[in-house]
């Protein structure tokens, strides 16, 4: 992270803005986690005394509060504003399963390090983010023809596919493809949570083929 030149107060309170604030929190909840988030190291991260903080925050709680809908906006609205530019409901799936797959590590571990805390409003925000993801990939596969139950189905597959890639990336990562591999394996998995088979035929319907409640034919 870019630091922030050290300035006479006035001017730290000045050019310092609570968006950058917000930000280095979440480095330090990539880094070390939510209890990371502390007022003097911040402001020695970012170069100013705890006077800019309070400038923009009463407390520390109105900072993480600031951190989480940063990061929320970022994986929710700004994801799915990128992905509604596309012209169709499989290339929208499309666009919403690449920026997933290319997660930079810091909303990974953001995203671990939430998940895995017992702050009520860090675990809330998680479950805001991901059902997000869920639900518009469930929509999705609504809109190419499968039944609300199948759509669910599929959109919970794709969901657990993410989480658990990004899980493996911290715990096991040499188990995961790199570099060219990793694309084939992008590749591969778009191939599997979206295939071809898959369009608007009819409700419930896959290529013509009208599948049982609960069942899709890939």
């Amino acid at each position: 992270m870019t630091e922030v030149t050290t300035t006479p107060k006035s001017a730290n309170r000045a050019t310092l803005t609570a968006a950058n604030w917000a930000e280095a929190a979440l480095d330090a909840i990539a880094e070390n986690g939510i209890e990371a988030v502390a007022v003097e190291p911040l402001a020695r991260r970012l170069g100013v005394t705890k006077g800019s903080f309070y400038w923009h925050f009463t407390h520390r709680e109105a900072l993480l509060h600031a951190a989480l809908e940063l990061w929320e906006r970022h994986e929710t609205a700004d994801a799915i504003a990128r992905a509604e530019s596309a012209p169709d409901a499989r290339e929208r799936m499309l666009s919403l399963f690449r920026q997933l797959a290319s997660m930079d590590r810091r909303s990974e571990r953001v995203l671990l390090a939430l998940s895995g805390s017992d702050n009520a409003a860090a675990r809330a925000c998680v479950q805001r983010v991901t059902e997000c993801w869920r639900a518009y990939i469930q929509e999705g596969y609504r809109l190419l023809g499968c039944t609300e139950a199948e759509a669910r189905y599929w959109a919970t597959l794709a969901h657990c596919t993410h989480i658990g890639t990004v899980r493996m990336r911290r715990d096991n990562p040499d188990a995961l493809p790199t570099g060219p591999d990793f694309n084939d394996y992008l590749r591969f998995l778009i191939k599997t949570l979206l295939p071809r088979e898959l369009h608007v035929d009819g409700p419930g319907s896959l290529n013509g083929t009208h599948a049982p409640s609960g069942q899709v034919s890939v």
